[in-house]
């Protein structure tokens, strides 16, 4: 975890590792309503930040910061925020969400961060740096970039959870499913394995709560600004998508109560000192 990238590797890093340029232009496709997205995991990013907890002036990296609500939160305590993501779509929604707050965005690959070692007091991932598709590299740069003493907070779903179980429901209708599931990063051996060499870490289970209309509601909302959803959904012939919407639909009607649905959706959060 300790190998160091010299000033003359980051000036020719690519901003996208060549295997991610797929992964990049399905999460880029939700653009500004993946926004919405967001909205319904509001609950964890406020967990998640405030177990971090941002001091003013510190310099705190996002890594796949999406439309840059975990940036925002942070900036507005006060920290020097960078916020990188493979996606441009979505970084260039955040820069407009930004409500003048002086954060700086960038594309870059949680792979390979285009940023020098120990340059941050601290780094943050919400729901993002846990869809990688090679975990091992990614956990190492989030060692390499936080100083020594500075801190770690993660927030990622559980291999058991309501989240996952959605993924189960569209994975009939993929080609080619994960090589490696994200949800991996919500198991504890797992998140140990990653991180526990450079981290001391803290790891916690907790619950956010999706609240909407409805099921046909959460299909709209998902099929227009969740990159996965999307890209499946466009992929798909007319029966094959009439499909998966009525699978999609039903998962979330299971959570019904009374005039709409409350999803449970379990979560870890992980926070770590870097030794």
């Amino acid at each position: 975890m300790d190998d160091q990238i010299s000033t003359a590797q980051i000036s020719t890093m690519p901003a996208i590792q060549p295997h991610n340029e797929r992964a990049a232009s399905v999460w880029s496709s939700g653009g500004r309503d993946y926004e919405e997205i967001i909205r319904g995991v509001y609950d964890g990013i406020d967990t998640t930040v405030a177990r971090l907890n941002p001091h003013p002036g510190e310099r705190i990296l996002d890594v796949a910061t999406g439309t840059g609500i975990t940036a925002r939160a942070c900036a507005r305590r006060g920290a020097d925020v960078t916020a990188m993501d493979i996606a441009a779509g979505l970084l260039d929604a955040a820069r407009e969400l930004s409500g003048g707050l002086a954060i700086d965005y960038r594309l870059g690959d949680a792979e390979a961060l285009p940023v020098a070692d120990a340059s941050f007091d601290a780094v943050v991932s919400t729901f993002g740096v846990m869809f990688v598709s090679r975990p091992e590299p990614a956990a190492a740069e989030l060692a390499r970039v936080c100083k020594p003493g500075g801190r770690l907070a993660l927030a990622t779903w559980t291999p058991d959870g309501t989240i996952a179980e959605m993924f189960g429901v569209m994975r009939p209708y993929m080609a080619a499913p994960p090589a490696v599931s994200p949800f991996d990063w919500g198991r504890r051996e797992r998140l140990e394995a990653l991180l526990g060499e450079a981290f001391d870490l803290t790891i916690t289970t907790e619950t956010s709560h999706y609240v909407e209309t409805g099921g046909e509601a959460a299909w709209n909302t998902f099929v227009t600004g969740y990159g996965p959803t999307r890209m499946l959904a466009a992929s798909l012939d007319d029966d094959r998508r009439a499909a998966l919407k009525r699978d999609f639909v039903a998962f979330h009607e299971r959570f019904r109560e009374g005039q709409g649905i409350h999803v449970p959706r379990t979560y870890v959060v992980t926070t770590g000192i870097r030794r």
